[in-house]
């Protein structure tokens, strides 16, 4: 994986500012061209200008965003969503998966696309076993900062402030959203013995996985701030698993999140 330091992003934006396209900047310091877009585009709405205002306004930059749609979606990015724009490609694509076997995530995650992207239209793009639920748009960048080059797990994630305040204020629309995309609710079993006769006992638990510690962090976090107990289960040496299974717990997140359909 590729970094870029502050030294070659001032210098390329010294080259943009100056009127120089994307492509050719680069090309000149070998940065993926997605990267010198959403330096572009961070650069510009720094200075108050916000790009793409002959297509739909800026759900952000115009003060219109749907709070409880965005926490919702947010959290569906961290999982399993994407952001592209290659060379081929002038407008930013956001893609969720979403596993064929869940309709009504399908159709959750388009509204909630619809929800936040009011002037965009919105597709599903079939793969072997899934789908993906997709949208352009050039306030991509003002949306999802978390964007970079290379994998999530592979980067810090940190929230904007904004994004917190939106978490906080609406956090089982963010939990929500990432129990969609890398969680699940399941029934495990164990026995017991009663009366001398052993017999079998049935409890839900859901469980959320990821490989950023970031990401599991905030997932955690916000756990907290709802009153959700959690435990965390190492896979080998990996923790990659957060797991809830105390009954008041389960009773909450069966109340709030339910499992995928």
């Amino acid at each position: 994986m590729n970094f870029h330091g502050t030294e070659v992003r001032q210098k390329a934006l010294t080259l943009l500012r100056g009127g120089a396209r994307n492509a050719d900047v680069a090309r000149k310091f070998d940065v993926p061209l997605g990267t010198v877009s959403y330096w572009k585009h961070m650069d510009r709405a720094k200075r108050g200008e916000c790009p793409g205002r002959t297509q739909p306004q800026c759900p952000r930059c115009d003060g219109d965003l749907h709070h409880p749609a965005y926490a919702y979606l947010l959290g569906l990015y961290l999982g399993d969503g994407h952001i592209i724009q290659n060379r081929a490609m002038r407008t930013p694509s956001l893609s969720i998966t979403c596993d064929e076997t869940y309709p009504g995530l399908m159709d959750e995650c388009e509204r909630a696309m619809r929800t936040v992207f009011a002037g965009n239209s919105v597709c599903r793009v079939r793969r072997k076993g899934c789908r993906e639920v997709k949208l352009y748009s050039m306030h991509m960048w003002c949306l999802f900062p978390q964007h970079g080059p290379g994998k999530k797990h592979e980067r810090p994630i940190v929230l904007e402030p904004w994004q917190q305040e939106i978490v906080d204020a609406h956090p089982w629309e963010f939990i929500r959203g990432l129990i969609h995309s890398d969680g699940c609710r399941i029934t495990n079993w164990t026995t017991r013995l009663v009366g001398g006769e052993r017999k079998r006992y049935e409890y839900p638990r859901y469980f959320f996985t990821n490989k950023s510690d970031e990401i599991r962090k905030l997932f955690t976090d916000t756990l907290d701030k709802v009153g959700v107990e959690w435990t965390t289960l190492a896979r080998g040496s990996d923790p990659f698993n957060i797991s809830i299974a105390r009954k008041a717990s389960v009773a909450l997140m069966d109340t709030h999140v339910g499992p995928k359909y």
